[in-house]
């Protein structure tokens, strides 16, 4: 890696291929073949992906993102000048809008601080680590691409403390097992004086209703649709399959017993979906292929998350209305 000004530009010429393409058709082809089927979310995130994601984020409709923005700016310069972190790593970066939050508290007091944005999308990170490295003289920028589902290795030394940051809610697209796991991988990689800072989208309750909640995701413009939609583009383009987008509907709504938003590509008729290597995957009118998730939260079903993973909750903010919660964690015993 390099840093500095000009930095992400140079590794954006060799960008390696972020698809393993053998690995990626066995693991959709199973999630097809499974009775309640489904396809990873993280295959939402090419290029088009990431930049209909990022408009969705600036949609009325969709409050975590200036929720979250909010409590970033409310509590993240009183955060910093007391703990100091020098180094942040942030797992989906993304346009790493918000985090400049976090990095302008940051060069206040340490103008040479590491940044190490991480996402699966290589061309959409590297144009952002460029355009930061132009923002902040003296910050280190190393982008890393990488999938944090897998086992996350940063390719460049942490300066102490550091802190790992999972903001927008990204948690939420875990299941409980995975979202343990994730956290723990987290855990293991925070040393004595390192936080875990994490954005948590709250559970309907008195100042959230269950209307507001599902209207972030079925926005009356389409963009949640045509971003839920273009997963099925991105498995046509990179493993050659022909799922004919205009024979699926977009579902999504808010599952109370799970505690989660449900995404799904429901089938307008019946259909074969077919693969280049053989593969088929038959498909029911009205049958449904889960796309994600994205789970709620509450302060006890974060404390047991954390408890699973070997964090210890260190602090706890939340907005006005309850909508959404800012949390920072540290390693158990720490």
């Amino acid at each position: 890696m390099t840093e500095g000004r000009g930095g992400a530009a140079e590794q954006a010429g060799a960008v390696a291929d972020p698809y393993d393409r053998e690995a990626m058709l066995a693991e959709v082809v199973a999630g097809l073949r499974r009775p309640d089927k489904r396809i990873s979310s993280k295959y939402h995130y090419d290029e088009v992906g990431s930049e209909l994601f990022e408009q969705i984020t600036r949609l009325d409709e969709y409050y975590p993102t200036r929720t979250e923005r909010a409590l970033l700016e409310r509590w993240m310069p009183v955060w910093v000048d007391e703990l100091r972190p020098r180094s942040l790593v942030e797992l989906g970066a993304g346009s790493a809008d918000k985090s400049r939050i976090i990095l302008d508290a940051m060069v206040r007091h340490t103008p040479d601080a590491l940044y190490v944005p991480v996402d699966v999308s290589g061309d959409f990170l590297y144009a952002v680590a460029e355009r930061l490295s132009e923002e902040y003289d003296e910050l280190a920028v190393h982008p890393e691409v990488a999938d944090m589902t897998g086992d996350l290795v940063i390719g460049t030394e942490l300066s102490e403390p550091s802190w790992i940051a999972l903001l927008g809610s990204t948690l939420g697209n875990f299941a409980s097992g995975g979202a343990t796991r994730l956290l723990r991988r987290m855990a293991d990689k925070l040393r004595r004086g390192d936080r875990f800072l994490l954005g948590v989208d709250l559970k309907p309750g008195p100042g959230k209703s269950r209307e507001r909640l599902e209207l972030a995701y079925n926005d009356p413009a389409g963009l949640t649709e045509e971003f839920s939609r273009n997963i099925l583009r991105v498995l046509n383009r990179e493993l050659g399959s022909d799922f004919d987008l205009d024979a699926f509907r977009y579902v999504s709504f808010y599952n109370a017993d799970e505690g989660r938003i449900e995404t799904y590509q429901e089938s307008t008729r019946d259909q074969v979906v077919r693969f280049p290597d053989g593969s088929e995957i038959v498909l029911a009118e009205g049958e449904r292929i889960r796309t994600e998730i994205s789970a709620k939260y509450d302060r006890a079903t974060v404390e047991e998350l954390f408890a699973d993973a070997d964090l210890a909750m260190d602090r706890w903010v939340e907005d006005a209305r309850a909508y959404y919660a800012l949390v920072l964690a540290v390693p158990t015993g720490s």
